[in-house]
């Protein structure tokens, strides 16, 4: 009864803490994004709502990407709060020591993980998929659109008075291969279909070669080599397609097999997936952090302190972070190495501190 009684104890004080520096963080992303939204929109003749909306969307994918840090700090209050209601003695007499708070902390972070992969990522990712729509009506960008699907790649394009809708089977470097365009006029009738063995895309100025062009008149005609002024280039389909938050974990794992079919490097949805799998374990492990942190400072210094030393942590471990990450896409090491190693870097870490726990 007494082992129930404290943990549940220990669960509500942590969801509490964990529930108010949430909050926290959303009020402070969204107040900022509303910032940028507003300076976006000033150019625009559109009503308050659309800042208001269009933060609302976004902020809680950067609240995702924030959740980690939400952890170690969580961890860090919840310590504090113990030692200063003087319940750490008090557990201790009980018979509860650190080592059996810092499994409580790891098992409920670990849970909130789970919950958050699963149910906040795929709300986050569908809010944000509507952001991007919404924001894109507002660019000279949407009427430039680009889409992978089993069909290939599909491009819908404009430039001076012509209407483009091209098809690829394969996108390699800055190859498009087995590329057909139909051409249209601004009324959407159809001038010609151009077909292609392949077209080199490195600027907007395509080069095609082995080119078939089967004309609305009924005139056929085969050419070499032509070139074909678009608005899309190598860089610019590589960005559209970047924005992996937009996207659910099952929408993400279909893209892998699109861009697989379609000869596109993967490496990035593959390592964003990754991150994703591995979420409720990172999270757990910055819980622990935060947890060692407050255990082996013995709170001698104040909390405004303890609390710097934490966000200190959590910049160091994003630079870590981005740093494997970035040797995993630029593929200098394996992918899955990429993203294992500085999760290994902070187990190492905290086995060196964990050793002593039970002795503070």
């Amino acid at each position: 009864m007494k082992l129930k009684i404290y943990k549940s104890y220990i669960l509500k004080t942590y969801l509490y803490y964990f529930m108010v520096i949430s909050f926290i963080f959303f009020t402070l992303s969204f107040f900022l994004n509303i910032l940028e939204e507003i300076i976006f929109l000033e150019k625009f003749d559109v009503s308050i709502f659309y800042p208001f909306l269009l933060t609302f969307l976004n902020t809680p994918s950067i609240l995702f990407e924030i959740f980690p840090f939400i952890f170690l700090i969580t961890s860090q209050l919840f310590f504090i709060r113990l030692h200063e209601m003087e319940e750490l003695n008090l557990l201790k007499i009980s018979g509860i020591n650190n080592f059996s708070l810092l499994k409580s902390v790891i098992f409920i972070s670990l849970i909130l993980g789970v919950f958050i992969t699963i149910f906040f990522y795929t709300v986050s990712s569908n809010l944000k998929y509507n952001y991007l729509t919404i924001k894109n009506k507002f660019t000279n960008d949407n009427k430039y659109l680009a889409a992978i699907n089993d069909n290939g790649l599909w491009i819908k394009d404009e430039f001076e008075n012509n209407r483009y809708v091209i098809n690829a089977d394969e996108f390699t470097n800055n190859i498009l291969k087995n590329v057909t365009i139909n051409q249209l006029d601004e009324e959407f009738n159809l001038i010609s279909i151009i077909i292609s063995d392949e077209a080199n895309i490195e600027n907007n100025e395509w080069k095609l070669k082995n080119v078939k062009i089967f004309y609305s008149d009924g005139k056929k005609e085969k050419l070499e080599k032509l070139k074909v002024n678009t608005n899309f280039n190598r860089e610019k389909l590589n960005s559209i397609f970047s924005n992996l938050t937009s996207l659910n974990i099952i929408q993400l794992i279909n893209l892998t097999d699109d861009y697989k079919k379609l000869g596109l490097s993967n490496v990035e949805i593959k390592s964003h997936l990754y991150k994703l799998y591995l979420f409720p374990l990172f999270v757990s492990i910055m819980a622990l952090i935060g947890s060692i942190l407050m255990l082996n400072f013995k709170y001698k210094k104040s909390k405004f302190f303890n609390l710097s030393i934490g966000i200190l942590f959590s910049v160091i471990i994003y630079y870590i972070n981005y740093f494997f990450n970035l040797l995993g896409i630029t593929e200098k090491t394996s992918l899955m190495l990429s993203i294992i190693s500085p999760l290994i870097v902070l187990i190492l870490f905290c086995f060196i501190f964990i050793i002593r726990i039970n002795e503070k």
